[in-house]
């Protein structure tokens, strides 16, 4: 049997089990007794919804998994992957061409694959916690706008991999990497100029005291901001966040309106300043240089596979491909990836507590930031006591329990 075909269901089988674990395990650490800290906001029917809510979604992830594990290992055993070269390659021979269209195809599938499960996540398990208020025109626009957006801007990158690889050599993984370097810059610059407001409307915060309070605490940090915007997320759910876009003069601070309408001016602030202290601590530019080194190294790898006919063979597919071996490569890859993550977690779960710190050092206090987790915690259902290894794997934030136990030090 091929030793990439083993290696391959190997790794998807021990990834089902790892996330079967986990989900029991976090089933059963959920605790019937509201911790102590809460009780000044939680009141126990809400604490048993939040959770009901961290069960049905647990079991519905286990399905989901479930039904992807199967239709992945259907597919490549019944040969999906050299079907669907064989129809982009009757359409055009052009290499770059056949690329763009066996992909689409792959993404076509996958998206089709999964939408009765996103479909019952958002209408079905939202609706009944109160969550969703996206309607049926918005969830169709927003497919159809995502889907021109990957079009525009997802094929044009992928053009200029494929011909990279196909005619630069040896090199070619470090122009790609270069490559992708540029665009993951360039759309960190335009997205909240030209592709976020193609989804949500964004309004200048009222003048006010919120407005003030903010101004007045920017002043003091020596913090430019372009502006200060309210997001209208109340178009499709009731839940809380709020987030910094652009870089140096050209930063702006978001809020949720659903955020505005449920939290204190205090607590706002004390979630500026939270947000503040990742860009003090250049917790941003760190994240992304680790995830451009990272983004280099898989390249470099991803070079040394493409034209490996034994991977080819473990997929049945008939042509060898550069095309065909990137997609092929993923799943290669997706231990190292999954590896990864979990070191992304772990600085990113300590950058966090550090942005908690710079709100007690800059305001001189932590019970608005505190106040501010409580509420972010009951209005989004947050579970209170997930399971460590859970925690381990798959947070990149703190439990909110330990976040606030790290703010009272």
């Amino acid at each position: 049997m091929n030793p990439y075909l083993i290696f391959i269901l190997t790794v998807l089988f021990l990834g089902y089990l790892l996330n079967l674990a986990v989900a029991v395990l976090e089933l059963r650490s959920l605790d019937l007794e509201l911790p102590e800290e809460f009780r000044d906001v939680y009141s126990q029917e809400k604490y048993r919804q939040s959770q009901q809510y961290t069960r049905e979604n647990t079991r519905f992830s286990l399905i989901h998994d479930t039904f992807s594990l199967l239709i992945t290992v259907f597919f490549i055993l019944a040969g999906g992957f050299n079907y669907l070269d064989i129809a982009a390659r009757s359409i055009s021979e052009n290499p770059i061409v056949a690329g763009l269209l066996f992909t689409g195809l792959l993404i076509l599938l996958s998206s089709l694959a999964a939408l009765p499960f996103s479909i019952y996540s958002t209408f079905v398990i939202e609706e009944k916690f109160g969550f969703n208020k996206t309607t049926v025109k918005t969830y169709v626009l927003d497919i159809i706008k995502g889907t021109v957006l990957a079009v525009c801007i997802g094929g044009p990158l992928l053009a200029a991999l494929l011909w990279f690889f196909q005619t630069a050599g040896d090199l070619a993984w470090l122009y790609c990497w270069l490559a992708v370097t540029v665009f993951t810059l360039v759309v960190q610059f335009l997205a909240p100029v030209l592709i976020m407001p193609l989804f949500n409307k964004f309004t200048p915060l009222a003048e006010g005291e919120l407005a003030q309070r903010i101004g007045e605490y920017a002043q003091e940090q020596n913090f430019s901001i372009q502006g200060i915007y309210t997001m209208d997320g109340s178009k499709r759910s009731t839940r809380l966040n709020a987030f910094f876009t652009g870089f140096g003069r050209f930063r702006r601070i978001v809020f949720f309106d659903t955020l505005v309408s449920k939290l204190g001016t205090g607590e706002i602030v004390a979630v500026l300043a939270h947000e503040m202290g990742h860009f003090k601590h250049r917790h941003i530019f760190k994240m992304m240089a680790a995830s451009i080194l990272q983004t280099g190294i898989m390249f470099y790898i991803l070079s040394l596979f493409l034209g490996n006919e034994q991977l080819f063979a473990a997929f049945g597919m008939e042509h060898v491909s550069i095309y065909g071996g990137l997609i092929l490569f993923g799943f290669l890859y997706a231990p190292v990836s999954s590896l990864l993550s979990i070191f992304f977690n772990l600085f990113s779960r300590k950058h966090e507590y550090e942005a908690d710190a710079w709100v007690v050092s800059s305001t001189g206090s932590g019970e608005d930031l505190i106040m501010g987790l409580k509420k972010l915690s009951l209005h989004n259902l947050s579970n209170l006591t997930p399971h460590p290894l859970n925690v381990f794997l798959n947070y990149s934030h703190p439990p909110v329990l330990q976040r606030i136990e790290a703010l009272r030090n």
